[in-house]
């Protein structure tokens, strides 16, 4: 269910008793029954008490050292007390687990997960018992061939239980979802619904927005579902005025409030316009990490350090790659004027051609788009990066993939991020068959860094297929070690500060020649874990791409980027 912070909850965070499983035999030993001695001749090779405690939510990797490059499982233990009043439902809801999840209950299971960055649940009104309970959570973050993501990324992978787990208590019928935003197109007009579930025949639904003296009633049809149409004079949301309202559902049996923001984000020729103004996306990549703490980010204080700094950039834009971030990065960056790109884990080498990974990313791709969906700074759902035609069933997956996105959700951008361009005879030519089904051209492109320059930057020229489209850059760069500045600033292989800032001052130039350019987005933010960059002098596991250091420290790149944007 949706919201469920404004729910009735008890949190589950905090300390969880675990067993490490570097070998997987727990599965066979049924570590979740936690079996004890009957007879004296009796023993259990296995036991959570007596072991370590790590803190959810939170990565595993970075709580304990023997842990820090696991990719493995780990079994996690927590026992509650609740006492369920009559006439109500109880749900176990978890923000998100990396990659596999078993749950159980009281020795039984109850169900699994599958993916590392959506939220999931399991209701339990029926096997929760009166007193003390306890959960068990296998947590498995091994990667998988078919898995979404695959084997190859480049980001860590950070394993456990890494988001809130809650106790959600609602009445039998209660309000479970809804979709409450501006109809694509319009600056006046919601179109939208409200879902209930357990419904036994119609109820009447209000919809009460106080700051505009609005009140606006329907009603649900037997499956439980009511329209909503309806139009106020809104003050709309923007980067300059994050403007939201307090929004409330009541129904004959519930009620919820949530803040919701109103604003139209479309294109017009190769113009991206929110509330119909163009408007260029300045924007700048960042993945789910506190740098400061080398874990996976989580907590409102998380979100705060990454986006105050994309904002004293200059930011109006971010794009947090490449999985769904955490809620409180996507509520956080609403707050504060951002527009948020969001994407599903589709990078690289992912098996189209698997039977099974239709479903992964139909499923993927729902849990997504129903967790934000009614986040207005939301403005963009990203569906792939960097995958290429020539993988079998690649196109048509992604193509249809796309259909379901629009059906799900009329109302945001979608694009598919390539980076299939060639580069010759100074020339960029952009085209890949997913382009067709995007609203934007998002392209990925190394020049300064994969590739070198073949003249002069700001004479390069571009040809664009679909360029009625507008054409976003969204990855572009070079890897610099903070604070390093010997050896040649024109050589790559230093990886000084000056060579970082040469490529940003070269593309920059080359910017203003991009017909059509609607934003550039810098790979990226800050330097950040990733176990597959080995150079021992410089990189250290980290990506060094950042315009800012793992310490917070401000590359010569930074400045680069500062200046353009404040002249943009």
């Amino acid at each position: 269910m949706v919201n469920y912070h404004a729910r009735n909850t008890t949190s589950l965070n905090g300390d969880w008793r675990v067993i490490v499983d570097s070998t997987g035999i727990g599965d066979w030993r049924q570590v979740w029954q936690e079996k004890k001695p009957q007879k004296k001749t009796d023993f259990v090779e296995y036991s959570f008490d007596g072991g370590p405690i790590l803190q959810v939510p939170g990565d595993f990797n970075s709580q304990m050292p023997e842990l820090t490059y696991l990719e493995g499982i780990v079994w996690y233990k927590k026992p509650f007390d609740y006492s369920l009043t009559e006439d109500k439902r109880l749900f176990l809801y978890f923000g998100a687990v990396n990659y596999m999840a078993d749950v159980y209950l009281n020795g039984e299971k109850i169900g699994s997960h599958e993916g590392g960055f959506t939220p999931f649940q399991f209701e339990i009104t029926d096997k929760v018992k009166q007193g003390t309970n306890t959960i068990v959570v296998r947590a498995d973050n091994r990667r998988q061939k078919n898995g979404i993501p695959g084997y190859g990324y480049d980001w860590f992978n950070y394993g456990g239980i890494t988001r809130d787990v809650v106790l959600i208590e609602t009445n039998e019928i209660f309000i479970e979802d809804y979709f409450i935003q501006l109809e694509k197109g319009s600056l006046d007009t919601v179109h939208g619904w409200v879902q209930l579930d357990g419904t036994r025949g119609s109820q009447n639904i209000e919809i009460k927005i106080p700051e505009l003296d609005l009140i606006y009633k329907t009603q649900t049809d037997a499956t439980g579902r009511a329209e909503i149409h309806f139009k106020s004079s809104f003050d709309l949301w923007s980067p300059e005025n994050p403007k939201r309202y307090k929004v409330t559902i009541n129904s004959a049996t519930d009620s919820i409030t949530d803040t919701i923001g109103f604003r139209c984000i479309e294109t017009q020729g190769n113009q991206v316009l929110l509330n119909k103004k163009p408007i260029f996306l300045k924007g700048v990549n960042i993945h789910e990490e506190n740098p400061y703490k080398r874990a996976r980010a989580y907590s409102e204080g998380d979100a705060s350090i990454l986006l105050e700094s994309a904002k004293e950039l200059g930011c109006n834009f971010v794009r947090l790659v490449h999985y769904p971030h955490n809620e409180y990065m996507i509520e956080e960056a609403e707050k504060k004027g951002l527009m948020v790109w969001e994407e599903i884990p589709v990078y690289q080498h992912i098996e189209f051609a698997d039977s099974s990974v239709p479903q992964k990313l139909d499923t993927m791709l729902g849990e997504m788009v129903s967790r934000d969906k009614n986040r207005c700074g939301v403005v963009l759902w990203s569906l792939s990066n960097e995958t290429y035609p020539s993988t079998p069933d690649r196109t048509d997956v992604l193509i249809d993939l796309t259909k379901k996105c629009r059906k799900l959700d009329t109302t945001r951008l979608i694009t598919h991020v390539m980076n299939t361009q060639t580069y010759e005879d100074n020339t960029f030519n952009v085209w890949d068959p997913l382009y067709e089904y995007s609203d934007l051209i998002a392209l990925n492109e190394y020049i300064g860094w994969y590739i070198p320059w073949q003249g002069n930057p700001s004479q390069i020229k571009w040809n664009i297929t679909f360029s009625e489209k507008p054409v976003f850059i969204s990855e572009f760069g070079g890897e610099a070690l903070y604070g390093n500045h010997a050896g040649p600033a024109d050589e790559a292989n230093y990886w000084t500060e000056n060579y970082q800032e040469k490529i940003y001052v070269d593309q920059t130039q080359m910017f203003e020649n991009i017909p059509g350019l609607s934003g550039v987005c810098p790979w990226l933010l800050f330097d950040y874990r990733s176990l597959g960059r080995m150079n021992q002098v410089y990189q250290k596991g980290y990506n060094r791409k950042g315009l800012i250091s793992e310490n917070g420290e401000k590359k010569k790149a930074w400045y680069i980027m500062k200046h353009y944007y404040q002249n943009k």
